[in-house]
């Protein structure tokens, strides 16, 4: 990161409107061939991408408590939106129409195609896609090549000048560029975080005082940059990390410190309560996000001619609030499922209570779904969407999961309940649009100070005699 920041700025990216035409890249080669003409001046850099987890799709997991230092990602985990990328991975999955319903996982991935290889080569690195995080108005597609294999290309990649343009407007990643795919992932506009809308692209304080234009106009980078490509952050529900040494939170020194507030009660309250619990006091609030996903029951769009699970949205989502110390357990692969008290499975559990003195309390999206799950080894199933978005035969793509994912033929699976705790962090409000204190300390308040380990509200204890007080 460092050194890119170098380059962009000693070749005047953020030069004044006399040069407001020039591009950073613009002297530094004529044409672009692809990611052979990045590595001519960039091998150190793409050899650190290489080895990041927005390549690998893997990282270490210390957070993961159940990881045993095992190197954890979403080619290895499954979750319950698209469930696993292996069996998903690219290729034109049409509707009897012949319209194009899905081109794979890989579109989210920032690779021209082939699959992410432990062992770093010449070939690997020139699958790097830098441009589309890097350059301002790339767009790409996918192309079947001679042999029958895919390839994510540049749509200009026969316009050799429309090519050589684009390719040379490089700069630090911009929140459009992150956007593509974050605000994209799990089927939809803002269907899987809930936090993470199209909107931020540009939009005002008043929806998000660190992303707006009027407000600190903050690009993602801003935060989460790190060195060697290593983004820092890492949300609840994100099985590895590429900093774990180096966590990424808003009482940080360098943003807004332990003690924000003014107010001493509110800094008091700082010490169990996480800033977004108060600053964030909806979610999804332009695009609806995916509060249910039931992969049990096929739903069929008529208009666009393709099949998906049932599922429920919500908008405005006021958060569900749960302890959380920074480590969370996962259901993996591989291993049995651990059911809840409700019988449900547990894909994403925050850990700590509040008697942890490394808890918070956080606001989440509680996603619930239904998934396979593998009969005798009680193994959770994931599931070949992409043919499934086709033909609707979910009994098909759950049994050729399950021999791609644990080498079961014709396997025998049923359907459980499923829940996933993922942290909500953006869409900050403004500070007169926080939460005040009867939003929690009222009759029918927010918080539910059962489920958090309380007999009651806290606050009654102060304002109670003790014998009064359970």
């Amino acid at each position: 990161m460092r050194t890119i920041t170098a380059v962009v700025a000693s070749v005047g990216l953020l030069a004044g409107a006399a040069h407001a035409k020039e591009y950073s890249h613009q002297k530094y080669f004529e044409h672009y061939e692809g990611t052979k003409t990045c590595l001519k001046c960039h091998e150190k850099e793409a050899t650190t991408f290489f080895h990041s987890q927005h390549y690998q799709w893997l990282g270490q997991a210390p957070q993961i408590v159940n990881s045993h230092g095992e190197k954890l990602g979403k080619l290895n985990t499954i979750n319950d939106f698209c469930t696993n990328p292996q069996s998903n991975w690219i290729g034109l999955v049409r509707n009897s129409r012949g319209e194009v319903l899905t081109k794979g996982c890989s579109q989210c991935h920032a690779g021209l195609g082939a699959l992410p290889q432990a062992k770093i080569s010449q070939a690997q690195l020139e699958n790097i896609d830098c441009l589309i995080c890097h350059a301002s108005g790339y767009q790409r597609d996918l192309y079947q090549n001679p042999d029958g294999s895919w390839s994510w290309k540049p749509v200009l990649w026969k316009n050799q000048e429309g090519m050589d343009s684009v390719s040379k407007r490089i700069g630090l990643p911009t929140r459009t560029n992150c956007l593509r795919c974050h605000a994209g992932s799990g089927g939809g506009p803002n269907f899987k975080r809930g936090d993470l809308e199209y909107a931020l692209a540009d939009t005002d304080k008043a929806f998000d005082v660190h992303m707006g234009s009027d407000g600190a106009n903050l690009q993602c980078t801003d935060c989460h940059a790190g060195e060697d490509h290593r983004v820092r952050g890492r949300g609840s529900d994100l099985s590895g990390t590429d900093d774990p040494a180096k966590p990424l939170s808003c009482d940080d020194a360098n943003c807004h410190g332990a003690a924000p507030h003014k107010a001493e009660v509110l800094n008091f309250h700082a010490q169990r309560v996480y800033c977004t619990t108060c600053h964030v006091p909806v979610f999804a609030k332009q695009d609806a996000t995916d509060m249910v996903r039931d992969w049990s029951k096929p739903s069929y769009n008529a208009e666009l001619d393709k099949w998906s699970a049932t599922i429920t949205m919500g908008k405005d989502v006021v958060p569900v609030y749960a302890w959380y110390n920074g480590t969370t357990w996962e259901q993996l692969p591989g291993q049995p499922v651990k059911r809840l008290a409700g019988g449900a499975v547990g894909m994403m559990m925050p850990q700590g209570d509040r008697n942890d003195p490394k808890a918070r309390i956080f606001p989440f999206k509680l996603h619930r779904a239904k998934m396979p799950v593998l009969d005798g080894k009680n193994f959770i199933i994931p599931i070949v969407v992409e043919e499934f978005f086709a033909n609707g035969n979910i009994d098909e793509a759950v049994k050729h999961a399950a021999l791609d994912t644990y080498g079961v033929k014709d396997a025998h699976y049923t359907w459980t309940d499923t829940e996933r705790y993922m942290g909500i962090f953006h869409e900050v409000t403004p500070a007169a649009k926080a939460l005040a204190c009867l939003d929690c300390h009222a009759p029918g308040g927010r918080l539910d100070w059962k489920a958090l380990g309380y007999a009651g509200d806290p606050i009654l204890a102060h304002l109670q005699p003790a014998h009064t007080v359970k």
